[in-house]
């Protein structure tokens, strides 16, 4: 009897002691996860465009731009420049506007070019020891007028054009404009209208790029006269401005 107690307290003391050891090494918890990273910044944009973006020297272009995400944006040339915007800008040669922007997220470039057109040189002016006299009134026609009249007429318009080009491409040249009158009315008459009509050849050939102090005016009247018939075609070829070298 007292073995099977004592066996029964063995028994129970060897529990517990497998409980106490089994207490003792209980499973600890798995940490927590770290945190996630914060999203990264976004990467800006940038554009620029230039309107038009082909022109003459002289002339102005618009610049237009955009960017995003930008916290410092300037354009080469210009320097700092808001995030958006346009500006005018007149370069006097091609030339390419680079836009770059920089953000938290980077940066960004764009670029723009304004083509300028170089006018052509303007011809070379031709020596004047081969124009003489001949050689003028070959190339510098005169012009003719209706019956009392000093204006330019219509038909006569590319005859002042063709002979302002011929005296700009020869700038030494001096030129006196002879008004001339058909016989028909008083001598002073006549006189003062030839004056208009050489007036008014004269700022024909002004208006087609031939400077004034170039020019010297005459008046004729009737004193001169190209042809001597009484007839309207004859009286025609009297009613002129004609030009000959001022020497």
């Amino acid at each position: 009897m007292h073995y099977a107690n004592r066996k029964s307290l063995a028994l129970a003391a060897s529990l517990a002691a497998l409980l106490t050891v089994a207490g003792c090494h209980k499973k600890t918890p798995a940490p927590p996860p770290p945190p996630a990273p914060p999203p990264a910044a976004p990467a800006p944009t940038a554009s620029i465009t230039a309107t038009p973006d082909t022109i003459n020297a002289g002339d102005s272009a618009v610049l237009t731009w955009h960017t995003t995400n930008a916290t410092d944006v300037s354009i080469e040339g210009l320097g700092t420049v808001a995030s958006s915007g346009t500006q005018s800008v007149k370069p006097t040669q091609t030339t390419s506007y680079q836009l770059v922007a920089h953000g938290d997220g980077g940066s960004a470039d764009a670029t723009a070019t304004v083509t300028v057109n170089t006018p052509a040189p303007p011809p070379a002016p031709v020596q004047e020891s081969n124009i003489d006299e001949s050689a003028f009134e070959a190339a510098v026609k005169p012009i003719f007028f209706d019956y009392d009249s000093y204006d330019i007429r219509t038909d006569a318009q590319s005859t002042i054009q063709s002979d302002a080009n011929f005296l700009n491409q020869h700038p030494n040249l001096k030129v006196v404009v002879g008004g001339y009158c058909d016989e028909r009315g008083s001598t002073e008459y006549n006189l003062a209208l030839g004056e208009n009509r050489a007036n008014a050849a004269k700022q024909a050939l002004v208006s087609a790029g031939v400077s004034p102090d170039r020019l010297r005016t005459v008046s004729y009247g009737k004193e001169k006269q190209f042809c001597t018939e009484h007839t309207e075609a004859c009286w025609q070829q009297n009613r002129r401005a004609m030009f000959t070298l001022d020497q």
